[in-house]
């Protein structure tokens, strides 16, 4: 608290104001956050992300892209071990440095505001909108699906759907966390749910010996730059969503966990 001298009327001299009680009350006040997020809503905030619409999606622009279906693998592969070695980063900075903002707050530390407002501002106009839009597109596509059994869905009916989604997520984040976390566990338990029928459809058509797909598996690879890359893109961004935890530690019950 700033002390300005004041000059005393009586005495032709200075004294000092005495400090306010309320106001250094007020001073010592930080915002902290409820921790409310336990072990199984961190777990299905990184799962329900993770497995998402991009996974039921991405396969098939991963496959057209290099073509060849043990090259598909690899680059499957290839991602996952990507991603892992940096979730492992991740969690080691989750908690050395235990605040809220994940790749914002990192860089802030590590290279100073300039770099990390750079950062936000390409993230909230930019990269952050595209992610979520892709993934609201696809969702909506699988929505509207149903009613459309014999033609494909008109765009503009996508597009509402997409847009009502994301409003409605927002509104229910911004009322309750603990109904976010709730709603978040229920889509991670239906996404691993439609990912297990998926793999064990196909471990059963595997038994069956339906394994022409891995006859030749690398014939007629396309192997390039841009074929490579847009598999790679494909691959990662199905994978999006492993770096979300770190984004609300302060509101953890046990980051450490």
């Amino acid at each position: 608290l700033y002390k300005h001298p004041v000059k005393s009327e009586l005495s032709g001299g200075y004294t000092r104001c005495s400090e306010n009680p309320q106001m250094m009350d007020t001073k010592q006040q930080k915002l902290s956050l409820k921790r409310e997020v336990g072990l199984i809503g961190a777990v299905s905030l990184i799962g329900g992300t993770m497995i998402g619409s991009g996974i039921f999606m991405s396969p098939q622009t991963v496959i057209s892209a290099i073509v060849s279906s043990g090259a598909s693998l690899v680059v499957w592969a290839s991602c996952g071990l990507l991603v892992i070695m940096v979730s492992f980063c991740y969690a080691e900075l989750g908690t050395v440095i235990t605040e809220s903002g994940g790749d914002y707050i990192y860089i802030l530390r590590t290279s100073g505001p300039v770099v990390a407002f750079m950062l936000a501002f390409s993230s909230v106009l930019f990269v952050r909108p595209a992610g979520v839009a892709g993934i609201s597109l696809s969702f909506a596509q699988y929505i509207v699906a149903p009613f459309y059994a014999e033609c494909p869905p008109p765009v503009l009916v996508v597009k509402f759907v997409a847009a009502a989604a994301i409003i409605a997520l927002g509104i229910v984040n911004c009322l309750n966390v603990r109904f976010s976390m709730s709603m978040q566990v229920f889509f991670m338990v239906a996404n691993v749910v439609g990912l297990g029928v998926i793999i064990i459809g196909g471990v059963v058509m595997l038994i069956r010996g339906h394994t022409g797909s891995f006859e030749d598996a690398f014939e007629n690879t396309n192997v390039g730059i841009n074929p490579i890359g847009i598999a790679f893109f494909q691959g990662l961004w199905s994978y999006e969503g492993w770096n979300n935890l770190n984004c609300v530690t302060e509101e953890l019950k046990r980051p450490e966990v």
